[in-house]
């Protein structure tokens, strides 16, 4: 069975040998980039030191780094700790990227519904290398995500409800990419959560929609269903979680599955008439 919280991947300057020969890649810019990524809703005060640890560099070069990034904003420190965090400039970088996802307004008043009619938290997805993001989120009070889940979560594709119904929804081509890629990149989950992974895969084309249980948390169970309507050409997809004990017998299959599936339709509608939500 698999781990019930899979560990955050980070793509570590160990990870670039694969672009050592290209001219055009700006290595200082990426370290910095994955310097920002070790901070997680698990580690959000991070010193020279752990950081130094989590990506490879040595402190003098993660010294600059840091130095650089509390000048622009990107990061601050916190007094009490005297670590760094996240600085607000990188809320001002995701913000264009947040309100050009038109869809989300649109897709907000179902969402809530749902959220309240399972007493869950109903979220959508999008792909970022090899994990999957959230994009929005709409919870309901008393869901167990409430305090964990928004906007900017990330998960792996394979150690996801989310990221296998995306993997359900590409191409045979652009899907045995993404399947090697995994394997190479992420081994110990590729080992992990191959049976669970080929298993959704088997099911989807029957089901039209992927499952789990436990991939946050033992007493969670989750449905995901990919959207045929992409948004430039990205897939979405749509989960609704919910807290296992709150289900009546086979209710994720028989309730929670054709309510979500019902919503992903209504949204794939509205990016051919938007119209109809007003």
């Amino acid at each position: 069975m698999p781990s019930s919280s899979p560990p955050k991947v980070f793509r570590t300057p160990a990870a670039f040998s694969e672009l050592a020969g290209d001219k055009q890649f700006a290595t200082t810019l990426a370290r910095g980039l994955v310097l920002l990524g070790c901070f997680t809703e698990r580690a959000p005060y991070l010193s020279n030191r752990e950081l130094s640890d989590l990506t490879g560099l040595p402190k003098a070069t993660i010294s600059r780094l840091t130095y650089t990034l509390l000048q622009m904003g990107y990061l601050r420190v916190n007094q009490r700790l005297q670590k760094y965090q996240l600085g607000t400039a990188v809320l001002t970088v995701g913000y264009p990227l947040v309100t050009s996802m038109t869809w989300r307004q649109l897709a907000r008043p179902l969402m809530d519904d749902l959220a309240r009619e399972s007493r869950g938290t109903v979220s959508l997805w999008l792909r970022d290398r090899l994990s999957m993001t959230a994009v929005e989120v709409s919870r309901h009070r008393g869901s167990f995500l409430a305090q964990r889940l928004d906007i900017g979560f990330s998960m792996p594709i394979v150690a996801s409800s989310s990221g296998r119904a995306y993997m359900a929804a590409c191409g045979p081509r652009d899907r045995g990419h993404l399947v090697n890629e995994v394997r190479v990149k992420q081994p110990a989950l590729w080992a992990e959560y191959r049976g669970v992974t080929e298993a959704a895969l088997q099911e989807y084309p029957v089901k039209s929609y992927c499952m789990s249980r436990g991939d946050l948390r033992k007493d969670l169970s989750v449905v995901a269903v990919p959207l045929a309507r992409t948004w430039h050409h990205e897939i979405i997809v749509a989960t609704c979680a919910v807290q296992s004990h709150l289900l009546r017998g086979n209710a994720l299959e028989d309730d929670i599955a054709p309510k979500l599936l019902a919503l992903a339709r209504k949204l794939e509608a509205a990016f051919d008439d938007p119209m109809q939500f007003y």
